[in-house]
C-alpha cells in the first residue's frame, strides 16, 4: 500500500512541476531557463516513476489485472 502512495505522490510532484513550467512560460515569456529546469525535473521524475513501476511489478508489490 505504501508503494502505491509513493507513486501517487510522485505523480502529484510531476503535475506540480508541469504547472510551474507553464507559469514560468507565461511569466518569463521564454526568456529564462526556469521553464526548462521544471520540464527537465518532470521528465526525470516520469522516468523514475516508470522504473519504480517496473521494479514494483517484478518484486510483487503491485499486480496487474486484466479487463475481465
Amino acid at each position: 500500500m505504501i508503494f502505491k502512495i509513493i507513486i501517487l505522490l510522485l505523480l502529484l510532484v510531476v503535475l506540480v512541476s508541469l504547472g510551474q513550467a507553464l507559469f514560468y512560460l507565461i511569466r518569463d515569456e521564454g526568456k529564462s531557463d526556469r521553464m526548462l529546469k521544471f520540464l527537465t525535473w518532470r521528465i526525470g521524475l516520469s522516468v523514475f516513476i516508470f522504473i519504480l513501476l517496473l521494479i514494483g511489478q517484478a518484486v510483487g508489490l503491485i499486480h496487474p489485472h486484466g479487463l475481465n
